[in-house]
């Protein structure tokens, strides 16, 4: 099912299809992660790139639900961090292609929200 974006704002970022696949670094053009088509309802992402440029993402859908924040964790299932709840794969950051990174994520299915930083 093709879902309809409400809001993409892309500061300094750049993402291989219109709301998922690779996210690459909009001024080294350097892979720095992998965010899931279908599984997120909601990013807000901020990071600094290794090559010092600070980008950010905020994506969500005409069909996004308001999520419930939360204290669980994502976890980390083969590189890829994960819902607790489903196990569903939501993004990849590449820890080793950014200096640091604020992540806000809702799950489509549990309407979690789950945060990360480095």
């Amino acid at each position: 099912m093709v879902r309809v974006l409400k809001n993409k704002q892309l500061i300094n970022t750049a993402l291989a299809t219109n709301y998922g696949g690779w996210m690459y670094c909009g001024n080294c053009k350097e892979n720095i992660g992998y965010l899931c088509y279908s599984t997120y309802d909601k990013l807000e992402l901020e990071y600094t790139c290794n090559c010092g440029s600070k980008g950010n993402a905020l994506l969500d859908f005409e069909d996004s639900k308001i999520g419930q924040n939360c204290n669980e964790q994502l976890v980390v299932i083969k590189n890829r961090l994960c819902c607790p709840k489903d196990k569903e794969p939501l993004i990849t950051i590449l820890d080793k292609k950014v200096f640091d990174y604020e992540l806000k994520i809702t799950c489509k299915s549990c309407q979690s929200i789950y945060k990360k930083e480095k």
